[in-house]
């Protein structure tokens, strides 16, 4: 059998009759299987075809046209080819040779526009038919759209295909292509196929035209794909497709969907621009409310005597809004850190072995985090005095307990100076120092028009007899209290700091944090000329420091979000020969591309992480490169799950220190929103061998779960507590992260981003960066004496509340429906934006992957994001139909 299967298909081989017969049989067998009315269509598409071959060009143009309705009039299934085009297929040389044979030029075109139809379901070896003959046929309005979808989304592929094809072989004639797409574009955007026009026009590298395309009642889903497609494509298209889609909103009058894609660009003239096309001063107002949410500080673009709106951008009503929603919510009583322990419910029989300074230590910290903001709690405020609960701990336990005033008395400037006054005059430079931090924390993401912080705390930098504890503290305080301002005042007071080489390297370092806080994200030469200089000149020794990481995390900040303007600092990093050097470089690629998703530079980072040191190798920038991992995936969705993911392989596979880092990155990935994978993963690390790895698990537990009061996690860290509880050190951090937990009373996020998770606020992914760089040493920095720099999460804090307001800025309650964000991105129509959803009436509280919209049409909101402080006007329509109901 086998033999003359062989013998058979060798004669085929040899005698090309044989398989040409054979086809034909086949073909024939075929036709013998059609139905009746299939036979029918067949032999009636053979006889056109037979006229076509004729001599008369009357006949040709009788049989083109037939051929053309029988096309036309064909019905089939969605799945299958239409039946003339799969009967063509025997023809498809033959028309092909007709066409060139042919010399009216009416029958030329019409039969190239059959065959550019044809073209689409067989073209071999990728010839680009379709757009050959379509070519051939004409490309007019008409015309290019006459066989429909399918055939002008072909073309569109065909078209892209071709320009690629030509940009390899360096052609210089495209221009046809870009007619041809131009032609395409109006079509598409006629027919809810908004996505596939920008992504035409961006394989021709002409993304911008899409803005003449742009229609009322495209433009927005146009803008919401563009701005969902810039963090996937490489830079500049990323930064392109963003100022294309800002041009959209301008020119359909949106100043606030303009000013987030301005502040995602970076450039202050165009906010400014965006600030000057606003048509009510209601407007401005929405977007000083905006700009005060990211932490922008631009007084400059308000007039001097136009106090509300200054009052809008500087947030001075911040304090009294949250006062009222958590007067709303029933959150103003004051909660103990017993409240938050629960003690009871942990392990009864076993007694507690840590000593009570460590105790009351923790017990501080998780006192400023649960009453942040709210002006009263049990420890400091309670008495008249206070300072009870201060002489309490011991040493530096007694600044944190001083400072804690600052987080408890949070965006209150003028209550929390009279609170804090009375510490400000204290014989003990510790309880002194925290009261100068308190004072830079309470004012921290508000501005008053005293600058009190100023005031107060730059005579202690001035004066040469202030002891360092407190000059130090007046220097984060400064920090934390004009980050983001680009305060020239606080500069020049830092910068003598900072190139001070008689001071010791911790005063030096904090100043040049400070100075990268105040101008972050602001690549300003000045400054960092200044702290590359300090780490030059300083010696081996002093750069072996624990504090002096926080110089090249200064140095770092200047250059947040800024992408490659920092390459002529990276090249003179390289000539410093310590590894604070390599340390620097590391961490200002990971805060340059914080946020951007960019896979070559996360790329970069796992090779670092990847290389195995020796032991005497300085293991920093491994721990650096880890973070980065998390600070560049972190603004996107897809980047940030394989992140994830990769944390499990560094976990199983990397160096001690890289295992230590793992947890705060992933930290950094998920603050304030407790994925239940993540929780589950930082669980089982908290357990591990390595205390160092199980100390960052616990912490990033309180991180992730930040603000939340997730049941899960609470009981998670109680079971923790009862583990840990004869180890002073990790229930010190199981406390800590039980006290973030309930931050705020569940009240308070310290998630970065915001505006629909699409605004990333440089300022406070800094102060969510800072503590967690100390945590990398958490044995050298903040289990020991430096346990302040947690505090440095009050620039990351930020209500997670919805206020509406009114057109006098008074809040006003307004029905709105908050769920489940639903990804909307290249949906037809008016898809749902939020699923599960539940109606409230404002202010309500918006977790991580929440969003709310209007549920009357009472109020027309001022922003398409309802989140912060939202203004809201009264719709015209709206009353006229109740005059009428009420007629």
């Amino acid at each position: 059998m086998v033999e003359k299967k062989t013998a058979s298909a060798t004669d085929d081989v040899l005698n090309p009759k044989t398989a040409a017969e054979k086809i034909k049989n086949k073909a024939k067998d075929e036709v013998d299987e059609l139905s009746e009315e299939d036979q029918q269509l067949v032999s009636e598409l053979d006889m056109i075809v037979e006229r076509l071959k004729e001599s008369s060009v009357d006949i040709h143009r009788a049989a083109l046209e037939s051929l053309n309705s029988i096309i036309r009039s064909t019905t089939g299934s969605m799945t299958s080819v239409p039946k003339p085009l799969k009967y063509l297929k025997v023809h498809y040389e033959t028309l092909g040779e007709l066409y060139d044979k042919w010399m009216d030029e009416d029958n030329k075109h019409a039969l190239a526009s059959i065959l550019s139809l044809l073209g689409m379901a067989y073209d071999r070896d990728s010839k680009h038919d379709c757009l050959k003959y379509r070519l051939l046929a004409g490309v007019d309005d008409e015309s290019i759209s006459e066989w429909g979808h399918e055939y002008v989304r072909h073309l569109a592929m065909e078209v892209g295909e071709e320009y690629a094809l030509k940009m390899e072989s360096e052609a210089e004639d495209t221009g046809y292509l870009l007619e041809v797409a131009q032609k395409i574009v109006p079509f598409l955007m006629k027919h809810n196929a908004e996505a596939d026009a920008v992504d035409l026009l961006e394989e021709l590298d002409r993304h911008e035209l899409i803005e003449q395309y742009a229609t009322k009642e495209t433009f927005e889903r146009v803008c919401l794909y563009m701005i969902s497609c810039a963090p996937l494509l490489a830079p500049p298209s990323d930064m392109g497709f963003l100022e294309t889609a800002r041009k959209i909103y301008r020119k359909h009058g949106k100043p606030s969907q303009c000013l987030p894609l301005s502040i995602r660009l970076g450039k202050q003239e165009l906010i400014k621009e965006d600030w000057e096309s606003c048509s009510t001063r209601l407007e401005k107002a929405q977007l000083a409310f905006i700009m005060a949410r990211q932490q922008m500080h631009m007084p400059e673009l308000i007039d001097e005597d136009d106090e509300e709106l200054l009052a809008c951008m500087n947030n001075t009503s911040l304090s009294k809004q949250y006062l009222n929603l958590a007067r709303d919510l029933e959150l103003l009583d004051p909660k103990s850190p017993e409240d938050i322990y629960k003690s009871h419910l942990e392990n009864a029989t076993v007694e507690m072995t840590l000593d009570s300074a460590r105790h009351n230590l923790a017990s501080t910290f998780v006192n400023a985090f649960v009453n942040a903001g709210y002006g009263t709690d049990k420890l400091m405020t309670v008495n008249t005095e206070g300072k009870d609960w201060i002489f309490k701990n011991k040493d530096m336990g007694m600044l944190s307990a001083a400072a804690s005033l600052g987080m408890i008395m949070l965006w209150d400037v003028d209550i929390g100076l009279t609170q804090v006054d009375k510490y400000m005059y204290s014989e003990d430079n510790t309880v002194k120092s925290g009261a100068i931090l308190a004072i830079g924390m309470l004012s921290s993401g508000v501005h008053d028009e005293a600058d009190a912080a100023k005031a107060l705390l730059s005579e202690y930098l001035v004066d040469e007899n202030s002891p360092a504890l407190i000059k130090l503290a007046a220097i984060s305080g400064l920090g934390m209290a004009y980050a983001g301002t680009m305060n020239e005042e606080i500069i020049e007071l830092l910068l003598p700091v900072i190139s001070d080489t008689e001071i010791t390297i911790d005063l030096s370092s904090v100043a040049a944090l400070s100075a990268g806080l105040v101008c972050i994200g602001s690549a300003n030469s000045e400054v960092s000329s200044v702290i590359l200089q300090a780490m030059m000149e300083r010696m081996d020794s002093d750069l072996n420091h624990k504090y002096a990481r926080f110089m090249a995390l200064g140095l770092s900040l200047l250059y947040l979000g800024t992408q490659d303007k920092n390459d002529a600092i990276l090249e003179t990093l390289k000539a410093i020969t310590h590894p604070i050097g390599k340390q620097s470089s590391i961490l200002m690629q990971a805060c340059a591309y914080a946020g951007t998703g960019n896979v070559l530079e996360v790329q970069k980072m796992l090779h670092l992480c990847a290389e195995h040191l020796g032991e005497k190798e300085d293991q920093l920038p491994q721990a650096f490169a880890v973070l980065g991992v998390g600070l560049i995936a972190m603004g996107e969705g897809i980047g940030s799950e394989m992140s994830l993911r990769t944390f499990d392989h560094l976990m199983q596979y990397g160096e001690p220190f890289v295992r230590r880092a793992v947890p705060l990155a992933m930290a950094i990935v998920c603050a304030s929103n407790p994925l239940v994978s993540v929780l589950e993963t930082l669980n089982k690390l908290s357990h591990d061998n390595d205390k160092a790895v199980a100390t960052s698990a616990i912490f990033a537990m309180g991180v992730v779960g930040a603000g939340t009061n997730n049941a899960r996690l609470a009981q998670l860290l109680r079971q923790l507590a009862t583990y840990y509880h004869k180890d002073a050190d990790m229930l010190f951090i199981v406390r800590i992260a039980q006290g973030l937990l309930h931050m705020g009373k569940g009240a308070i996020t310290i998630n970065p981003y915001h505006h629909d998770r699409t605004l990333l606020s440089h300022t406070s992914l800094a102060g969510l960066l800072i503590p967690i760089v100390a945590m990398i040493n958490a044995e050298k920095l903040i289990l020991t004496d430096s346990h302040f720099l947690l505090y440095y999460l009050a620039r990351a804090m930020y209500p997670r509340f919805l206020i509406t307001l009114d057109e006098n800025l008074e809040s006003v309650s307004a029905s709105v429906r908050v769920g489940q964000a639903v990804d909307t991105v290249g949906q037809v129509g008016r898809p749902k934006t939020i699923t599960g959803f539940q109606s409230h009436d404002t202010p309500v509280l918006l977790a991580h992957s929440e969003r709310a919209e209007m549920a009357t049409e009472k109020y027309l909101p001022l922003t398409n994001v309802l989140e912060g402080f939202v203004i809201l006007t009264k719709n015209p329509e709206y009353e006229e139909e109740d005059e009428e109901e009420t007629k």
